[in-house]
């Protein structure tokens, strides 16, 4: 019985360190770029234009602005779910619980569906927006983290330093490109965010919001939301995560795993700086 435990846990542990590998662990070197680097990187900070409640119990793994409401997915086995929110209130509006089996993660909505993915069930859901009723599934190789999308495509992250493309219908990967800034891979991309042409994405353990080209995989600006996350409230709470567009207000909100507040922000550029060497 040893034996075959101790063989059982060697063979879990060679299935990760390929799926790591494959994945775009952090020793793999980066492919090289068919795309020329951008000229110069912008900085950003943000300023608070208005505060919001959120719920502090919500493990924040997707956040979407859509139709003048909030929607969130959220993680923890036998918490996970996606809801509805009322965004002055912060009240709950509608919520569909998962399978205890299941740690939700990113949501993107599209017309008047709602795509979810969970984090190592190799399984995304689909739900219509209207009644939160699973309409469908589909399957992914990987873990699933971040998802958002450009009208075309899925767009989801896996942990990785890579963004992965999707078909929006048969859920095919389409392609993937590797993010980075000059030469070295920003990996553990989290939850994403399509504004204007870009990618918005969230990166686990950082207070920054990196703004990436999804063409070249190139990370075009950082936004500093420090000081979000050292504020007393913040600051007992978990990391940054969640970040929605909303598209006709123009407006972005930004809030974290546990945070007791919700953020519109806007961005002031501090500085322009000749993008790091390619090598």
């Amino acid at each position: 019985m040893f034996f075959y435990s101790a063989r059982r846990k060697l063979f879990r542990l060679a299935a990760s360190l390929i799926t790591w590998s494959f994945f775009g662990g952090c020793c793999a070197p980066l492919p090289p770029s068919d795309y020329a680097p951008p000229e110069e990187i912008i900085y950003y900070e943000c300023e608070i234009v208005t505060v919001y409640p959120h719920d502090s119990g919500a493990f924040t793994q997707g956040l979407v602005f859509e139709n003048g409401c909030l929607y969130e997915g959220t993680g923890m086995h036998g918490k996970s779910s996606i809801r509805q929110v009322a965004l002055e209130s912060g009240e709950l509006i509608r919520q569909h619980l998962l399978s205890s089996s299941y740690f939700g993660e990113g949501i993107a909505i599209q017309g008047k569906r709602l795509f979810q993915l969970t984090w190592r069930s190799n399984m995304g859901f689909v739900y219509d927006l209207d009644s939160f009723e699973q309409t469908g599934d589909f399957g992914y190789l990987g873990e699933g983290w971040g998802l958002t999308h450009d009208g075309k495509r899925l767009i989801m992250s896996d942990g990785t330093s890579r963004l992965r493309f999707l078909d929006m219908n048969s859920f095919e990967e389409k392609g993937s490109v590797h993010v980075r800034y000059g030469s070295s891979p920003i990996q553990k991309l989290n939850e994403l965010e399509y504004i204007n042409g870009l990618v918005y994405a969230n990166i686990w353990y950082d207070h920054r919001i990196a703004i990436i080209c999804p063409e070249s995989g190139y990370v075009t600006g950082w936004i500093d939301c420090s000081s979000l996350v050292k504020r007393p409230e913040i600051a007992r709470a978990d990391v940054l995560n969640g970040i929605a567009w909303d598209r006709d207000g123009e407006r972005l909100f930004v809030t974290g795993k546990y945070w007791p507040e919700l953020f519109e922000i806007r961005l002031i550029e501090k500085a322009r700086a000749p993008y790091p060497a390619v090598e």
